[in-house]
């Protein structure tokens, strides 16, 4: 069988939205003439929107493809065995010019029974908030089905949600059933569950260019939300210059973050996976057996699971995000 000895590039897929501003394309150096650019997808193989490589021998290739062709070469042996030829993670970035909708998403087995499809648990790095933006998530004390339907109807739903001011480098993790929803004036890299089922539960009474109100899910959300509280919701975690320290773990994937400055000696021989990185500041030159490939902000690199050494340089500080499945 071929083996695959690059890192891979894809060309990004750039979604208008309603909600969506030029941030992708002024901080992050996204190509669009549009002014209401909300995500970039990054790595996709949602269907009808799967990822183009856009460097190397395999430029003009997609994902599916590649999976076909190299399978765990690509992903790594356990995760080839239980997902085969389905990339199992969506990489983003997204540009709140305007709230999101108030949402969640269902669990596997929800999601299975209703839409033959996988849950969605994500998580948000903050990469850049304009003053006083904010996200919405998960309520501020326990609630139960009838205290929701009563703030819901009487468009009061923020009187029981939780809301945080938010800055750069804060980190979210939002499992399934946790009502959530970006509030404007926030940049953020977002890693999921390859999924595009949301059950849209309030949308701010907005209407499209036509007069249209967006969907809502109201039914369907009601038995999926997880109406319980937490103390906190945002992740704390520490981060060393030259070293991967870990923020978000869960069976789904594992997100280290690592600044870098200088060069470093890269080794994923403990990982059987593929290793993604988001460059969400500075920008880093990664190399293998000689071959190199620049990252900068705004950017995002596959490196295939047979890929196990690499290196990684910075002449400023960059941090990047480190993705896997455990």
């Amino acid at each position: 069988m071929a083996k695959i000895n690059q890192f891979i590039k894809f060309e990004p897929i750039l979604k208008d939205k309603i909600w969506g501003g030029e941030k992708l394309m002024k901080l992050l150096n996204k190509k669009s003439d549009r002014k209401d650019i909300g995500e970039s997808w990054e790595i996709s193989d949602v269907e009808g929107d799967t990822s183009v490589v856009s460097n190397g021998s395999l430029k003009g290739k997609d994902l599916k493809e590649l999976l076909s062709i190299y399978k765990a070469d690509l992903v790594g042996e356990k995760i080839y065995d239980q997902f085969g030829d389905k990339f199992p993670l969506l990489i983003k970035f997204i540009d709140a010019k305007e709230a999101l909708s108030i949402q969640l998403h269902p669990h596997d087995e929800l999601a299975k029974k209703r839409h033959n499809s996988f849950g969605k648990t994500e998580m948000w790095y903050v990469m850049q908030a304009d003053k006083n933006a904010n996200l919405i998530v998960g309520f501020q004390k326990d609630s139960d089905q009838k205290e929701y339907i009563h703030h819901l109807n009487n468009k009061s739903l923020l009187d029981i949600l939780n809301v945080d001011l938010v800055n750069k480098g804060d980190v979210y993790f939002i499992p399934t059933g946790r009502v959530h929803a970006i509030g404007a004036g926030v940049l953020l890299a977002e890693i999921q569950q390859t999924s595009d089922i949301t059950y849209r539960v309030y949308d701010w009474d907005r209407q499209d260019s036509e007069g249209n109100y967006r969907e809502l899910h109201t039914d369907l959300a009601i038995d999926a939300i997880d109406y319980k509280a937490q103390e906190s919701y945002k992740t704390a975690y520490t981060k060393q210059e030259n070293t991967s320290s870990p923020i978000v773990s869960c069976p789904y994937f594992t997100t280290n973050i690592l600044p870098v400055l200088g060069k470093i000696e890269v080794n994923h021989s403990d990982k059987d996976s593929f290793v993604i990185y988001m460059c969400v500041e500075g920008e880093a030159e990664f190399e293998y057996q000689g071959q190199k490939e620049k990252l900068q902000m705004g950017q995002t690199l596959l490196v295939p699971a047979c890929i196990k050494k690499i290196s990684i340089a910075s002449k400023e500080k960059t941090e990047l995000l480190e993705v896997f499945i455990p």
